[in-house]
């Protein structure tokens, strides 16, 4: 596992949210050279961006209602925790913290200026 995943405070996930998967997927493997793992999910399939064989990233449908976005994840080292310092600090909260089976625990946050963040604790791996 990547210290990325660990740190708290790192960035640790870019995920392009996108309705047009394929056309994303053939124009960043052409242009950077990012290796493609799809992973199987409840909702359909998830594309992992790999570089030099580490994830570091994902591609998905997933919040694709209007444009192509990236969207950025911070490692925290507690999704709650933090969710409730975003709040008192002028934050709002756009998606409750959940848990992402066999990843770890994940909330969005809307941050004073008004910036979507993803907070993210990872699972522990052996």
């Amino acid at each position: 596992m990547s210290d990325l995943f660990v740190t708290h405070g790192a960035i640790s996930w870019f995920e392009l949210r996108t309705k047009d998967v394929a056309k994303a997927k053939a124009f960043y493997t052409d242009v950077i050279g990012w290796e493609i793992e799809e992973m199987p999910m409840a909702d359909g399939t998830y594309t992992v961006l790999k570089a030099g064989g580490e994830p570091i990233g994902g591609i998905t449908t997933h919040g694709a209602e209007g444009e192509a976005v990236w969207a950025g994840y911070i490692t925290v080292d507690n999704v709650d925790e933090r969710v409730a310092k975003a709040k008192a600090a002028g934050g709002h909260i756009a998606m409750a913290p959940m848990d992402i089976p066999g990843v770890g625990r994940w909330a969005v946050v809307i941050d004073a200026v008004g910036a979507a963040i993803n907070f993210i604790t990872y699972e522990k791996k052996d």
